[in-house]
Order: C-alpha cells, then structure tokens, then sequence
C-alpha cells in the first residue's frame, strides 16, 4: 500500500476442499478515481478478469485493517457504520466497519490494553450481520493491531500482538499487567 493507505496489490491463495484458487487484485489511480483489475486463477489455470473503477478509494482485506488504524474516533458513536467499497476476487462489493467504542482486552500474558474496537461485518440475505473480523486497536498514537478475532466458517481464530520495537510513539495504552 501507499503511505496514503491506497491499496497497491493483494494475493490471496485459498484451497477449500477440492476448491482451490488465488485471487490477485491489481490497484492503480487517476485523477481521482481508483481502479482495480481482479482475476482469479483456478486450480486448472482457467483465468477470470474483471475490472472495476470508483470515485472513492477500493480495499482489500489487509488495507481496511490499515485504514481501520486511521480513523479519528472522536468523529464516531458507538455503533457507527462506515462504508466503504472492497475487492473480493471476482467483483467490487460494498462493505462495512462498524465503531464498537472502547474496551479494555487482556493478552495471553496477562496484560491489559486501552484499545478501539472495530468490526468488518457482512450481511447476509435477511440484512443479519453476521461478524467477520474484529480488529482491536491501542488507543494511544500508535493505533497498533493489539488482537484480531476472525471469524471463519470453519471455525474461530485469535491473533496477538506479541512484540514491538521501534514505534513512534509512546506505548501507553498498556493498563496493567496482573
């Protein structure tokens, strides 16, 4: 990605069963508008393309985590909706994070952070969220990835910041540890 957060490439490989495809999306930008050329390559090697262009920047997976880290909270309530577009593999969907507010979390190792809690939510044909990701952030200058819950159809993962060196700025959003 840029150091504006603007998606330059993603890869995705993914094997579902018998299934197996990567998903490439290749992101570029001009005079105001973002384009992005999808394809998906089967385990064949049959090739699908498909091309999409917006007023508005388009994400991927790993980019939204990286813009989540920019938003300006104080601009948000709790609940709050934020719409943005994002490649998929195949197409350009519209998508949301939703602003859950404030929460103290503990780590495996006992120790408590101050963080902002996000969720990347889909919705499914009745209009029901149904929780995809959700990204807890230092609330601190650092805006740091403390601890995603991924939500899967095969189950659930948790991942954990488990060190850091040379942030900018202080770490302060570490509460206490027990």
């Amino acid at each position: 990605m840029t150091k504006a957060l603007e998606p330059i490439y993603f890869r995705k490989g993914a094997e579902e069963g018998k299934r197996y495809t990567v998903d490439e999306a290749y992101f570029s930008y001009k005079n105001g508008i973002s384009y992005v050329n999808q394809k998906r390559t089967h385990r064949s090697g049959r090739v699908e393309e498909h091309n999409h262009e917006s007023n508005q920047c388009i994400y991927d997976m790993l980019t939204i985590l990286a813009q989540a880290r920019s938003y300006d909270t104080s601009q948000y309530e709790v609940g709050d909706k934020i719409k943005f577009d994002m490649a998929t593999g195949k197409r350009v969907e519209d998508q949301t994070v939703i602003y859950r507010g404030k929460e103290i979390i503990e780590d495996e190792n006992k120790i408590q952070y101050d963080c902002l809690v996000f969720s990347f939510v889909e919705y499914d044909d009745k209009n029901k969220e149904k929780e995809v990701i959700t990204f807890y952030i230092s609330n601190d200058d650092n805006h740091l990835p403390i601890r995603l819950d991924l939500f899967l159809n095969i189950g659930s993962a948790k991942a954990f910041l488990t060190k850091i060196e040379g942030n900018k700025y202080p770490f302060s959003s570490i509460k206490k540890k027990k």
